[in-house]
């Protein structure tokens, strides 16, 4: 685990909470993960990402921090990408080929990618261990930025195939959020590694 975090990210050691939400993870156990804004989110879903293998499914509501991540994944050597509607036709079109071809270790989706049969028939085929949900918050009609889009990937999230692992991170999140996230993704109560105090 820390040869992973140092070879690729350059840190010697975890920050709080991380190393715990990784090792559940890894254990196979869909895990929630509150943590304070700047605290590594994406480190506990990238780490655990390049040790399963595979292709894993980043969703995220930020088309900025979908580019954000992915170019400082291709800076570290890690095949990374995002589908989201800044991209072309042709930019698209190049990218699930690279996913058919088992190219891509991280795929960034915002939500309403999960409304196209072809991408969802897509995702059926590819080798997914890992489902990231990224600023979880937004999938709680009680959170101060509900997206019912992101609602309506859960279900279909749960309806692939593959046995794969959910984490889900954010940074703000009241007590009634968290606790509506973890009934929605099927998380336990003993897997919630919470770091940050703040709340909405």
């Amino acid at each position: 685990m820390e040869s992973t975090l140092s070879h690729y990210f350059g840190y010697d050691t975890f920050r709080p909470g991380q190393k715990e939400i990784i090792s559940k993870v890894m254990d196979q156990r869909n895990v929630l993960g509150v943590l304070p804004t700047g605290g590594g989110k994406s480190i506990c879903y990238q780490v655990p990402g390049l040790m399963l293998g595979g292709t894993t499914i980043v969703i995220s509501p930020l088309i900025s921090l979908m580019k954000d991540q992915v170019d400082q994944l291709k800076a570290a050597g890690i095949r990374a990408a995002y589908l989201n509607s800044s991209l072309t036709q042709k930019e698209q079109k190049a990218i699930e080929a690279q996913l058919k071809n088992g190219d891509i270790q991280f795929l960034y989706v915002a939500p309403e990618r999960f409304n196209n049969d072809y991408f969802m028939a897509l995702l059926q085929r590819l080798p997914i261990h890992l489902v990231a949900f990224d600023e979880a918050h937004c999938i709680s009609k009680w959170g101060h930025d509900f997206r019912p889009s992101y609602q309506e990937v859960i279900h279909k999230v749960f309806a692939l195939p593959q046995d794969f692992t959910i984490v889900a991170l954010t940074a703000t999140a009241t007590t009634e959020v968290q606790k509506d996230i973890m009934e929605r993704l099927n998380i336990n109560k003993h897997d919630e590694v919470k770091t940050s105090n703040e709340t909405s």
